[in-house]
């Protein structure tokens, strides 16, 4: 087909090309020439956009199959907008919990996991099958997975990805094992209204341990990465009869670990205290390399300590690549290093010489130590940064890394937020309290996230609800100093 307008003559396909490239301003302004070109763009317009313009989320994919690519380019817009302004809705996800805990998230496409103490809460991500009708995915509770008192806390979790069910988990925990286990479905009929509970059972699968807490626990593919608080690696593969594949020894007290195997050259990240705090091993399919192939550190001889390592956000300056890392330390810092780089420290000891940050993030207001870190956001291009104190979570968009600003959780819990995931469009996080979201999207209506009735346990919250009685009021400040 041809579309014909005055001085204009050009066939159907050859205008789908020149959409390839189009701006939105520029589809928006096509699309109100004629009828022809209007559906011209709803149909191949808007997929094609959405194609160079990939907003990560794990809780938003399901319902991305239902929307149509207008919905969701005018969804991912109205979310970038409100990054942009640090305008959110906050909502805690529970009431705080009667203990203090450290505790850590893990997200799928389907359930939201939260380990704290014994216990996994269990979230689930909710559908919408229309954005107008439906209002944006939300998440309920669904219930809880407890494991005996006496056989030590969880200390670490991640989702094992190449699994379809989206239920089976890894879990290190404080006494040294390290398990798969499989989260069974919660019954549908439920006795009463409270949230139910099952009591679940140590298999021992991975059937290895090492001899003192399970740090963390990074996954990639079918490889399992573990690191202990001593400094005891094991990297895994999880669809073998035998998954130990090899361990090495850090000696260093360490925190933090990352696996990345979708890299052209496979590699493990280690974040310790030591001279050398962050350090990348290589990895292939049957080993972990003992020595560092790269050391990413600051120019200064002192100890200091990593803890929390991430990928880049997706859209950069630098673009997109598996190899730059992004790391929150001790001095309140993050730094991120692309170690395709050649700018080395030849002045610092160590070998190979170490990398040099090709981009420092700092809140000035605040030296607390960074506990977590993660990246997404508003054009794929936030890093989010979990600090020491005070329920603290900082943004930065590393197209703009001098204009960051910092939020506190609902309910300003004096506590670390010890566990960041960052999505297109929400952010969750938890404190030794409880979880919560910062969303950032449209379509939050009171019943997105858990209703949290009153209780002897709220009494002593010092949650703030909004006027519309969405969001809960939180403290926001800018880094800028002027």
């Amino acid at each position: 087909m041809t579309v014909e307008a005055p001085g204009l003559i050009l066939p159907s396909d050859v205008l789908i090309i020149v959409m390839e490239n189009l701006a939105i301003e520029d589809l928006i302004s096509l699309s109100c020439t004629c009828k022809f070109v209007n559906l011209l763009v709803h149909e191949f317009g808007w997929s094609l956009y959405l194609k160079r313009s990939d907003r990560p989320s794990f809780t938003l994919q399901l319902a991305r199959k239902y929307w149509s690519p207008f919905d969701q380019v005018r969804y991912n817009v109205t979310s970038d907008r409100w990054w942009t302004q640090a305008k959110f809705n906050a909502r805690p996800l529970s009431h705080p919990w009667r203990a203090k805990f450290q505790p850590i998230l893990a997200l799928s496409t389907s359930m939201l996991l939260v380990a704290a103490g014994h216990t996994i809460y269990a979230y689930t991500v909710t559908n919408s099958f229309s954005l107008t009708d439906d209002g944006a995915p939300g998440i309920s509770h669904e219930g809880s997975y407890s494991f005996a008192n006496n056989q030590g806390e969880i200390t670490s979790l991640t989702f094992i990805p190449y699994d379809h069910s989206e239920r089976t988990v890894a879990i290190g925990f404080e006494d040294g094992h390290i398990e798969r286990i499989y989260l069974p479905p919660f019954p549908k009929e439920r006795d009463n209204s409270q949230p139910p509970s099952l009591i679940m059972k140590r298999t021992y699968s991975l059937g290895s341990r090492i001899m003192d807490l399970v740090e963390s626990l990074s996954c990639s593919d079918s490889m399992l990465l573990s690191l202990s608080a001593s400094g005891t690696a094991g990297l895994y593969n999880l669809s073998a009869e035998s998954p130990l594949v090899s361990t090495i020894e850090l000696d260093w007290r360490s925190w933090s670990s990352f696996l990345c195997m979708t890299s052209s050259l496979p590699y493990a990240v280690f974040g310790t205290t030591s001279p050398n705090p962050l350090v990348v091993h290589a990895v292939t399919p049957s080993s972990l390399h003992p020595t560092p192939s790269a050391i990413l550190h600051p120019t200064r001889e002192r100890s200091t300590a990593v803890y929390g390592i991430t990928d880049a956000p997706p859209s950069a300056p630098w673009g997109s690549s598996k190899q730059v890392i992004v790391s929150g330390w001790y001095d309140g810092v993050v730094r991120v290093h692309d170690m395709r780089s050649g700018r080395r420290d030849s002045g610092v000891p160590g070998s190979p010489a170490p990398l040099r940050p090709m981009l420092t993030l700092r809140d000035p207001w605040s030296d607390e130590p960074i506990y977590s870190v993660s990246c997404g956001g508003g054009s794929s291009s936030f890093v989010a940064a979990g600090t020491a104190r005070h329920s603290v979570v900082a943004f930065w968009d590393v197209r703009r890394p001098t204009e960051g600003w910092s939020a506190h959780a609902p309910g300003n819990d004096s506590s670390p937020v010890y566990s960041l995931i960052c999505e297109s469009s929400r952010v969750f996080g938890v404190t030794q309290s409880r979880p919560f979201v910062f969303d950032f999207g449209p379509g939050v209506t009171k019943e997105t996230y858990p209703f949290l009735p009153s209780s002897t346990r709220s009494q002593r919250d010092s949650l703030q609800p909004n006027e519309d009685g969405i969001g809960y009021r939180v403290a926001e400040y800018n880094h800028s100093r002027t």
